[in-house]
């Protein structure tokens, strides 16, 4: 597995975790019986509690390791194994331990290992037509996924939660009244003072349409959840993968459809992309209400976390200036600020 970050104007780069290699290789083998020849430090990805990276056996064989710290919800790994099991081959599963379980561990790390999949590395790479379709095609089934009941009952459910948006108003609240000396804090909290009435518009109109989707009944199907174009995966043989499954959840399909023409994490933009995608997926009613929800939701739950991140410590190093680099693109002409405040007006 790899990372394709598509036409991502700003590319999220990892710094390399304080975490000794031998340490690594040593876990690995004894979790997973290989003879590891070199551990590669992958710097990619935009998740800040994982790193990843490429694994080569003295046997010559490749994998792709992720190291993931803090909460971790079982059915990332248990989805896309079942998933994979029901046919889907757009879903990269990961592989079991030598006493089969599906992740091994070291400290507050969670190992997970996986095939490594060569990506095409194209510059300016985008979906082909027929890529599209796949992407489709593979969305319907995931959408449509006959889940086992114990598994249906291990996910997460949508609950339009606040969390996010009070943390973004707590945050707009202390870069008014404090000064930051880290130059990377300063700079976000001026950014935030100058762009205030807007940020508080995205997090009024997130409560607003969340308060009324919890009025509604609405079908809860299996998401994925964040399938931006930085978690699609384009291999050398042109085959399209899903990958990064940390956070699967019951909730309506606009959940992922909001990703198409979202403009999150660039990419998936494309008009004709959008319609053969649609044509794949095949006849569905997309509801306005829930696509623009998502779409302002997913830029104020961006905002908290970079702001966790940037103004409660200075750690980070070069990580600190990428971030901010992040959070600022959305408010660029086109991008995804834009593009939920269209959606909004349908």
């Amino acid at each position: 597995m790899n990372y394709n970050t598509f036409r991502n104007p700003v590319t999220f780069m990892h710094d390399k975790p304080d975490l000794p290699d031998h340490l690594i290789i040593a876990r690995v083998e004894h979790e997973y019986g290989l003879q590891v020849a070199r551990l590669t430090f992958l710097p990619l990805g935009y998740d800040l509690n994982s790193v990843v990276y490429r694994l080569e056996t003295q046997a010559g064989k490749a994998f792709f390791l992720k190291l993931r710290q803090g909460a971790f919800d079982e059915s990332s790994v248990a989805v896309p194994k079942f998933l994979y099991s029901q046919g889907l081959r757009a879903v990269i599963p990961p592989l079991p331990t030598r006493a089969g379980q599906l992740t091994g561990s070291l400290g507050a790390y969670r190992l997970i290992l996986y095939p490594y999949i060569e990506e095409d590395t194209s510059p300016e790479l985008e979906l082909s037509d027929r890529q599209w379709v796949e992407f489709g095609a593979a969305l319907k089934r995931l959408h449509t996924a006959p889940l086992p009941l114990a598994l249906k009952n291990q996910l997460q459910r949508e609950r339009f939660a606040p969390e996010g948006r009070e943390t973004v108003k707590a945050f707009q609240r202390q870069v008014e009244r404090r000064t930051y000396a880290e130059p990377v804090a300063a700079k976000l909290a001026a950014f935030m003072r100058l762009h205030k009435a807007e940020i508080g518009h995205l997090v009024r109109r997130a409560q607003e349409l969340a308060l009324a989707l919890q009025t509604r009944v609405l079908e809860f199907v299996l998401c994925h959840s964040d399938i931006h174009a930085g978690n699609l995966l384009i291999g050398t043989d042109g085959a399209l993968y899903i990958v990064d499954w940390d956070n699967p959840i019951l909730a309506p399909k606009e959940r992922d459809l909001m990703f198409i023409g979202g403009g999150v994490a660039g990419g998936l933009c494309s008009e004709r992309g959008e319609a053969l995608f649609y044509q794949a997926y095949g006849p569905t009613e997309v509801d306005r209400l829930a696509l623009a929800y998502y779409r302002y939701e997913r830029i104020v739950q961006d905002m908290s976390e970079f702001c966790k991140q940037l103004l409660l410590s200075e750690a980070g190093g070069e990580d600190r200036e990428r971030s901010y680099g992040y959070f600022t693109s959305s408010f660029l002409p086109g991008n995804e600020i834009e593009i939920a405040r269209n959606t909004d007006r349908l």
